[in-house]
């Protein structure tokens, strides 16, 4: 049952697996480096299944901070999902009881991937949806087990492995573009990218590029939509 949805699902999620497993290593190592037993990769990635806030929280435990410190630390670094998030409302609106799995499992790239596909007549989207937010997951848990188990046993320099996650964002983007054929996203988010990394702190550096993007949305509306 599903079948048709369940193919879809595993040949469109293809490069977030090829990211996710290899991001996911590099976190179960980098855990298992600093000590932590291995089966906390997969708890971590079942429950709060954030890879950026998953890499941070290792140095949450390692400062000893406190459960408010955490919480707001967390808040800024997923925040801009709340702002893509949105755009999924009307979506999401007849998944039934799917829809609070599918709002939990929206990452960055199940966000993209969910942007640059079209909806096929005859697939159930509801279905076709869950599956791709729980094959995405499953990479993710698979990934991260595997890199702390081994990394529990074996010694790893995990210095770099962390780059894995830009690369998958740039096959992404480059998807969503080959898809849109709209050059104006792009350069407005590289726009705001560059100028958040010039004049504002590292550490607010996402949610203020995320601002600048929207504002140039705003008053560029028309000129974005018309080159569609």
């Amino acid at each position: 049952m599903y079948t048709n949805e369940f193919k879809k699902a595993l040949s469109i999620s293809v490069p977030v697996m090829m990211g996710y497993l290899v991001l996911g290593f590099a976190f179960g190592l980098l855990l298992a480096s600093f000590n932590y037993d291995w089966y906390l990769a997969p708890i971590m990635s079942i429950f709060i299944y954030a890879g950026a806030l998953q890499f941070v929280a290792i140095g949450f435990f390692n400062a000893k901070l406190g459960l408010i410190d955490i919480a707001i630390a967390s808040l800024f670094v997923n925040i801009r999902q709340s702002f893509y998030g949105l755009s999924f409302l009307k979506r999401f609106r007849d998944t039934g009881k799917i829809k609070q799995y599918l709002i939990f499992g929206l990452t960055d790239e199940t966000y993209a991937l969910l942007t640059t596909i079209k909806d096929e007549e005859g697939l159930s989207k509801k279905y076709f949806y869950f599956f791709l937010t729980m094959l995405n997951q499953s990479y993710w848990v698979l990934g991260s087990t595997v890199g702390a188990i081994i990394g529990s046993n074996i010694s790893f320099n995990t210095q770099g492995l962390e780059f894995s996650l830009t690369a998958l964002f740039v096959v992404l983007c480059i998807e969503q573009y080959k898809n849109l054929k709209n050059i104006y996203p792009f350069l407005i988010g590289g726009f705001a990218s560059v100028t958040s990394m010039i004049f504002v702190p590292t550490d607010k550096m996402l949610i203020a590029s995320i601002i600048i993007a929207m504002i140039i949305l705003l008053f560029a509306q028309k000129k974005v939509q018309n080159e569609q």
